[in-house]
C-alpha cells in the first residue's frame, strides 16, 4: 500500500512539473502584456519591473487599424454559427445512418471514412475559387459554409450509436414518440459528453484557423481575431513584443474560458469513448 502511495506521488510530482513546462509559453505571454516597450525587448527576467497597461490601451486605442472586438465579434459569429451547424448536421446524419433505413448506409459510412483521409488543403483551393466565382469573398458566407459539417463527427457518433441500446428508442416509440422526441428525449442525454467534446473540438477549430479566413477575406472590418492579430503583430508593431503578447492574450482568453467551462464534459466524452 506504501509502494502504491508513493508511486502515486511521483506520478503527481512528474505530472506537475510537465504541466508546468507547457504552461510557461502562457505565463510568459502573460506577463510580458504587461511590460513596456524596452522592456519586453531587453529583459530576461519572467516578472515586470514596472507594471504597465500602455500594451492594452495601445491596441485597444487603435480602432481604425486594429478594430480588435469587431474582429472579436466576427470570430464569435463564425464560431458559434460554426459549431452549431456542425453538431446539428453531424448528430442527425449519424441518426439516420445508424436507425434509418437509409440506401447504401455501409458504403456511405465508407465514404466518409476516405473522406477522413483527404487532408484539408487538397479542397482550399478549390473552395477558393468557388467562392470567388459566386462572388461571395470578404464576408461570413464564406467564412461558415465549410464549416457546417464535420466527417470525423458523423463517424465518431455513428459509432457510439451502434452499440446504444436499441430497445429503449422502441419503448419510447410505443409509448407515442416521435422520432425527434426519440433523439432529444432518450439519445441525447446518452450522447451529450461525446457532442460536447465534438463541439469543443470543433470550436477550437474553427476559432483557431488563420489559412482558410487569411484568404478569402481582405477587408479589414470582416477579419477574424486570428487572422486580425497576426496581420496586426507583423505590422509596426513586430518590434514590440508587450503589444504582440497584449493581442495573443485577447485572442487565448476566449478559449481558455470555454475549455474551463466544458471541461468535465471533455472527459466525459473521452472515457465514454475510449471504454466503448
Amino acid at each position: 500500500m506504501r509502494h502504491s502511495k508513493k508511486i502515486n506521488v511521483l506520478l503527481v510530482i512528474v505530472a506537475a512539473v510537465i504541466a508546468y513546462f507547457c504552461l510557461i509559453p502562457l505565463i510568459f505571454m502573460v506577463f510580458t502584456s504587461f511590460k513596456g516597450m524596452s522592456e519586453s525587448i531587453s529583459s530576461s527576467t519572467l516578472l515586470p519591473k514596472i507594471w504597465t497597461l500602455d500594451n492594452y490601451v495601445q491596441l485597444l486605442g487603435d480602432v481604425a487599424t486594429a478594430p480588435v472586438f469587431r474582429w472579436m465579434l466576427n470570430t464569435a459569429v463564425v464560431t458559434v454559427l460554426g459549431t452549431l451547424s456542425v453538431l446539428a448536421v453531424d448528430v442527425l446524419a449519424a441518426y439516420a445512418l445508424s436507425r434509418l433505413h437509409v440506401p447504401f448506409a455501409g458504403k456511405i459510412i465508407t465514404m466518409i471514412v476516405w473522406v477522413m483521409t483527404i487532408p484539408g488543403i487538397v479542397t482550399l483551393f478549390p473552395s477558393f475559387y468557388m467562392f470567388k466565382n459566386l462572388g461571395l469573398l470578404n464576408g461570413f458566407v464564406p467564412l461558415m459554409l465549410p464549416y457546417t459539417s464535420n466527417a470525423m463527427g458523423v463517424f465518431l457518433i455513428y459509432n457510439f450509436l451502434k452499440d446504444f441500446p436499441v430497445a429503449l428508442e422502441e419503448a419510447a416509440i410505443i409509448d407515442g414518440a416521435s422520432l425527434f422526441t426519440v433523439l432529444r428525449k432518450v439519445i441525447f442525454p446518452s450522447i451529450k459528453p461525446v457532442v460536447m467534446t465534438l463541439g469543443f473540438i470543433t470550436f477550437l477549430n474553427i476559432y483557431n484557423d488563420y489559412l482558410w479566413p487569411s484568404i478569402v477575406i481582405q477587408n479589414n472590418e470582416m477579419k477574424t481575431l486570428t487572422v486580425g492579430i497576426g496581420s496586426l503583430v507583423m505590422g509596426a508593431n513586430f518590434v514590440n513584443p508587450g503589444v504582440m503578447m497584449a493581442a495573443t492574450v485577447f485572442a487565448v482568453f476566449p478559449a481558455l474560458v470555454l475549455f474551463l467551462m466544458v471541461n468535465k464534459y471533455i472527459v466525459k466524452g473521452v472515457t465514454n469513448v475510449g471504454i466503448k
